[in-house]
């Protein structure tokens, strides 16, 4: 296992750590919620990420890392809901969700592994900021295609853009834990 891997699954484990115990406060009652309702989701967390670092300061004790780490988890969500569909069904044992979970995390970590080989790890070389950019861009393109509804002419789709969401805020809380 590369360093890279070993910081990315203990960044995982962190945010499924919180995931799990959410879960048992709340159910899935995430399962109600579209597509674009967590891509607001998203966005609200990253627009707050942006406006601490623009400001420097900021008046609500959660600091950014729990931002990144309610992306990665809404990121994760909105991909379970992607591929569940408009199924009715709404609970969810805790093994069902858990491997639910880790598959959307095994494919996404897959893509950042080829992303990794064709890109050198130049993610290392970037700052937190730009990171947050980007998952603010991609934000917006989700948005796009969300109200093109789901209509692409040469673009990724909807899935991939959380995926990269996912792996610009795992890349983020890498370099606030471990420094790049």
């Amino acid at each position: 296992m590369t360093q890279t891997e070993t910081q990315y699954r203990e960044i995982i484990a962190i945010c499924k750590a919180l995931f799990q115990k959410k879960n048992k406060d709340y159910g899935t009652s995430w399962r109600i919620l579209r597509l674009p309702s967590l891509t607001d989701q998203i966005f609200i967390k990253a627009q707050r990420i942006r406006s601490i670092q623009e400001k420097g300061t900021q008046k609500i004790e959660d600091g950014i890392e729990g931002e990144f780490i309610g992306i990665i988890n809404y990121c994760i969500i909105a991909l379970i809901q992607k591929e569940l569909g408009a199924s009715t069904k709404m609970e969810f044992t805790e093994a069902e969700i858990s491997e639910l979970y880790d598959a959307q995390v095994e494919k996404t970590l897959a893509l950042q592994k080829d992303k990794n080989h064709d890109y050198g790890e130049a993610w290392r070389d970037m700052r937190v900021s730009s990171m947050t950019d980007l998952i603010l861009m991609k934000i917006f393109r989700t948005k796009q295609i969300e109200d093109n509804q789901g209509v692409t002419l040469v673009s990724e789709g909807v899935e991939a853009n959380y995926q990269d969401m996912m792996n610009y805020a795992i890349f983020c809380m890498i370099h606030l834990k471990f420094g790049a």
